[in-house]
């Protein structure tokens, strides 16, 4: 029999998340950023050897209840499946008594790989049926993340770290060029961390910039400079950190002088070179001057905006020997010529290998619904439309399409789970459409 109980011993509790690989979204500290959820704390232990911990945000669902998730699921084995039943028991007891009507829990458990089916995923969601939960298999309303993440290994199959130089030659052939291009074109990276931005308040207005021009470019709300600034002061210095890339003009202009050094050498070179190296020396001589024109074009564009401007940048997480990349972006700003998206994302990967992490987690992608799997368990997923060509950009980088096993429930109250799932959504549809009426009148007027 295994013992659970409410966890007092926070730091007991975070030393267990971060020794059993766990992610920043099991951590305690998670439940200091959902400042608009409750949170309570669990422990499960094998005598006093603790087996599992699981952090459960709560929120009150106006005419259901509180509702329960519990990020990324419990810390523990899922293979163990007298540990699940057990710990279902004990926490439907604990919504029960406090007024909670249903847990929801996403575990990072794949169920595929590439397209590749996991024989884990498929024994963990029959012991998590086994336990008495329900996998939601309509992706499109689940309570909080997409089960489909794009993860980069940072270890070969002997399990030894990966260079960048070795990661950069499995890119694609046009994310390799475009990386290249920024390193001639006078782009370059800083790192920040929250003691610096609470020092320079003006690293957060550069990223609300360039977040602003992302969310404008792809439809989506972006989360506010308060939010990003308190994820940062939660995780701290070495768990969180800011970067920015910048357009540094004076470093173009020395580069754009060197290739004008070289340009005047094969033109004094021309006229007594072989004929047949001439045309290469012309080659070349053209290849310079398309430059200079891309060069010219970078300084008209960014012309009164000094000397270095931020272009591209994102916050990444560094939990548990995962580097998570929680926001990102560009400015459209000289896209097409900095490429600073592409180099941005190889300089991010590159502190991730520098830190010596086994994984880079690039996010997640958006999903339309599908029906179940032959087996019961959640079908091959597929993108939103608008989440396509982000996904093709994503695996460019060489990451895995990782899908993972989903979300399950557990229900403490069937009543007030149906009206959260049922009376709720139909009455909010219904509201809704009574608000698109209410505007076309007054639009006809």
């Amino acid at each position: 029999m295994y013992r659970f109980t409410e966890e007092t011993d926070l730091q007991a509790f975070e030393a267990f998340v971060q020794t059993h690989g766990g992610q920043y979204l099991q951590s305690s500290k998670w439940a200091q950023v959902k400042e608009a959820w409750g949170h309570r704390f669990y422990s499960g232990f094998d005598g006093e050897e603790r087996v599992l911990t699981a952090l459960v945000l709560t929120r009150t669902i106006p005419g259901a209840g509180n509702l329960w998730y519990c990020p990324a699921g419990p810390v523990c084995d899922y293979a163990n499946a007298a540990l699940l039943e057990q710990f279902s028991a004990f926490v439907t007891g604990e919504m029960k008594k406090h007024g909670g009507f249903a847990l929801f829990l996403d575990p990072c458990v794949p169920l595929r790989i590439n397209g590749e089916k996991q024989a884990e995923g498929v024994t963990v969601h029959k012991n998590l049926l086994g336990a008495g939960f329900a996998l939601n298999p309509n992706v499109t309303k689940y309570v909080y993340k997409s089960p489909v993440q794009m993860l980069i290994p940072l270890r070969d199959g002997a399990g030894n770290p990966v260079t960048a130089q070795a990661q950069l030659k499995s890119f694609e052939k046009g994310v390799r060029y475009s990386v290249r291009v920024g390193e001639s074109r006078g782009l370059t990276e800083k790192v920040y961390t929250i003691d610096d931005v609470e020092r320079d308040p003006q690293i957060l207005e550069d990223f609300a910039a360039i977040m602003g021009d992302t969310s404008d470019r792809n439809s989506f709300t972006g989360r506010n400079t308060d939010y990003v600034k308190s994820l940062m002061q939660v995780f701290g210095p070495q768990g969180m950190d800011l970067m920015l890339v910048y357009y540094d003009k004076n470093a173009d202009r020395a580069l754009e002088e060197e290739r004008q050094k070289r340009r005047a050498a094969l033109e004094a070179s021309l006229p007594t070179a072989p004929e047949k190296k001439q045309r290469g020396i012309r080659e070349e001589m053209d290849a310079i001057d398309k430059q200079h024109e891309h060069f010219a074009e970078r300084i008209r564009e960014t012309e009164g905006m000094g000397d270095r401007v931020a272009v591209a940048g994102g916050v990444t997480s560094n939990y548990g020997g995962i580097r998570s990349c929680l926001f990102g972006g560009a400015r459209n700003l000289l896209r097409n010529n900095l490429r600073a998206s592409h180099f941005f994302n190889f300089r991010r990967l590159c502190r991730t290998i520098d830190l010596g992490c086994h994984c880079h987690d690039l996010g997640y992608v958006l999903l339309q619904d599908v029906p179940p799997d032959s087996d019961g368990t959640l079908g091959p997923c597929v993108p939103e439309p608008d989440f396509v060509g982000i996904e093709a950009f994503k695996h460019s980088f060489g990451a895995d399409r990782v899908e993972f096993i989903g979300e399950y429930v557990l229900v403490a109250n069937r009543v007030k789970y149906y009206s959260y799932t049922h009376v709720i959504v139909m009455a909010r549809k219904a509201l809704a459409a009574v608000h698109g009426l209410t505007r076309k009148l007054r639009n006809r007027k």
